[in-house]
């Protein structure tokens, strides 16, 4: 009952902003709340240094993508403090609110460096309130100090740092506080749920990130970009742990794939299982002549389909094991090129992670023998081996909209799978009928 209680206490703040929309707009931006209510002055993202702007292709190698998104924090995501600084986020966005939130940008405005505009000062109260230009940056042309402003902007909700008012910057600068209070309150409330043995050495996919962090003595090591489930076929949340590392893994095809998709393709082209490199297996493992399966795909496949490990295999060079019950699992991928793409929502559940081998590396560096020369060069046999962890290390998938690292940056990501409104719903509802219980005889005791 205690999380029911902190959403509907938050909710509360969100409900009073709506009746003081009129009031004067703050000067402060979001901080985290404290005894005193107030923060130290580097608590505000507008006094970090600005994001080095992109350039305008994204980094052509892995590598350099991974490298790239390091740059930007050693925070982690997730860690032990991340419900706590995510309630004293929702309760400092709240107040916020009470006093007037944000004004809204015309979706038409036009900015240029070094060009006065007639959105500018707009901008910059724009930019103020939310903490990501100094206060006193009140008035003049869109300057140097107003886009590092914007990169700051841009960095905290996943956008390309490049300090240019771009259209999908200004959508992110008109989304209302109370909308970003709801991401924070459902983040807070996922957290509540989950159950995770944080290690000195763990891993934490965030899906709406589409990133994965690899945690170590609490700072984040290594950073990738990750290609999760499309909106039809969202990635689950999951606490597990890595079991092994495969190389050069074969990819059986999940039946619900096989029925669908594989039968599609073998109506269409009987030689497309060849072309693929793919088996059809019994239950026992042996193969059967593809001709003889009904590819009607009107019933359950009674049949295996594998493909054979390569270059041309779906699951690239690595697959990371991590048992969970979605039988879902971190991937290399034979489509690389996906990862250039700032929407990654693209698989049927798994993670597909750039510069995977790193991540191989990372996992493995307890066992000598596995050193990421020793990865290449056992990849480069092309014989399938799985490597059994030593030492298991704690992963999790998990969905937040919105969380606040430790340097006090409060960050949001869009609701992709639209989950964010469901999970507050139904939240609502338990606690109203928990609520109801306590009041009523006959079910009194469900609450005690």
């Amino acid at each position: 009952m205690k999380r029911h209680a902190m959403i509907v206490a938050v909710g509360l703040f969100a409900s009073a902003s709506a009746l003081a929309q009129t009031e004067t707009t703050g000067q402060a931006g979001p901080k985290p709340a404290t005894a005193a209510g107030t923060v130290p002055a580097n608590a505000n993202p507008a006094h970090a240094a600005a994001p080095k702007a992109a350039t305008s292709a994204p980094a052509s190698t892995a590598e350099g993508r991974s490298a790239a998104a390091l740059a930007l924090t050693h925070e982690p995501t997730y860690d032990e403090g991340s419900a706590q600084r995510i309630k004293d986020a929702a309760f400092s966005y709240s107040d916020l609110a009470v006093r007037g939130g944000w004004p809204t940008i015309p979706a038409d405005a036009k900015f240029a460096l070094g060009v006065q505009g007639a959105s500018d000062e707009l901008l910059r109260k724009r930019l103020i309130v939310s903490g990501d230009l100094a206060a006193d940056k009140t008035s003049g042309a869109f300057d140097q100090d107003l886009a590092d402003a914007v990169k700051r902007f841009q960095a905290r909700h996943g956008l390309a740092p490049t300090g240019t008012m771009t259209p999908r910057t200004i959508t992110a600068m008109n989304v209302s506080v109370q909308k970003r209070i709801r991401q924070l309150e459902a983040s807070l409330e996922r957290l509540a749920n989950m159950n995770f043995g944080f290690g000195q050495r763990y891993v934490v996919v965030n899906i709406p990130a589409a990133f994965a962090e690899a945690i170590e003595n609490d700072l984040v090591v290594r950073r990738y970009r990750v290609i999760v489930g499309k909106t039809e076929k969202p990635s689950p949340t999951l606490t597990t742990q890595i079991s092994s590392v495969v190389l050069n893994p074969t990819w059986t095809v999940p039946s619900s794939i096989a029925k669908t998709e594989i039968s599609a393709h073998m109506r269409k082209d009987p030689t497309y299982l060849s072309r693929m490199h793919m088996d059809v297996l019994d239950g026992h493992d042996n193969p059967i002549d593809p001709h003889s399966v009904d590819w009607s795909g009107t019933h359950a496949p009674n049949f295996t389909v594998r493909q054979q490990n390569g270059a041309f295999n779906a699951l690239g060079a690595v697959k990371i094991d991590m048992p969970n019950p979605y039988s879902v699992y971190m991937h290399d991928t034979n489509q690389r090129n996906l990862f250039s793409d700032d929407y990654r929502f693209d698989s049927h559940g798994c993670s597909r992670v750039d510069n995977v081998r790193d991540l191989a590396a990372w996992l493995l560096k307890d066992q000598p023998k596995w050193s990421r020369a020793a990865i290449d060069a056992e990849i480069a046999t092309g014989q399938h081996l799985e490597v059994a962890m030593a030492r298991k290390v704690p992963v999790a998938w998990i969905y937040l909209t919105a969380w606040m690292t430790k340097d006090q940056t409060v960050q949001f990501r869009n609701d992709v799978y639209n989950q964010d409104e469901q999970l507050l719903e139904a939240t609502a509802e338990e606690a109203a009928f928990f609520s109801n219980a306590a009041n009523h005889p006959l079910t009194a005791h469900m609450v005690q």
